[in-house]
């Protein structure tokens, strides 16, 4: 291989991506605060697009001046639903907000992607997914909840799509690995660029 890769991201769903398509690398996370980068960005009135790009641009930007000789892979994901962004819940109190706000609504994911070299970004992507939720009703909320309980936690709409996640939803449309959080079909055309993957 030809350059080594960090994923950038604490994300369990992104290192299993990364991994069943045959990528090796290492993971380091640098502590980010991302809440108040958000609050900052939003103040400003800056778009959603642009807020999740840069989002994943400083979770990566530290790893790779500390590993210059790497590819840095960083990523972040934020949905958007009536003009409200939203992020990870802190507790099963505002898991059960959100769920609720998303309850029979369509919604927007965008999941950005940037990737570094000697301490700069070289390339960036933002997939983007719109996915409706149904009217569920509140006892399948509660048992969802209960069944879930923290992995609701992990994730932006409270959801994994890839598990029972999907029974929240009348219709899905985009690119599922942009759903999951890591736009993987293009990450593995740009390190095919590189030479990390053959042509």
């Amino acid at each position: 291989m030809k350059h080594k890769i960090i994923l950038a991201s604490g994300s369990s769903a992104r290192q299993q991506l990364l991994s069943n398509a045959g990528i090796q690398f290492d993971v380091l996370v640098s502590p980010v605060d991302e809440a108040s980068i958000l609050v900052s960005l939003q103040a400003e009135g800056t778009r959603p697009l642009d807020i999740v790009d840069t989002l994943a641009e400083y979770k990566g930007m530290r790893v790779s001046r500390k590993h210059p000789d790497h590819l840095v892979i960083s990523a972040d994901q934020i949905l958007v639903c009536n003009g409200e962004i939203f992020s990870k819940p802190r507790d099963l109190t505002e898991a059960r907000i959100h769920l609720s706000k998303l309850r029979g609504q369509g919604h927007q994911l965008l999941s950005a992607v940037v990737i570094f070299e000697d301490g700069k970004p070289v390339w960036r992507h933002v997939g983007r997914a719109q996915l409706v939720m149904r009217e569920f009703s509140n006892q399948f909320l509660d048992a969802y909840i209960k069944q879930h309980k923290n992995d609701l936690l992990t994730t932006v709409g409270c959801y994994k799509l890839e598990t029972e996640g999907v029974q929240l939803f009348t219709r899905v449309q985009g690119d599922y690995f942009t759903i999951l959080g890591l736009p993987l079909i293009e990450v593995l055309g740009f390190l095919r660029t590189r030479g990390v993957l053959t042509e």
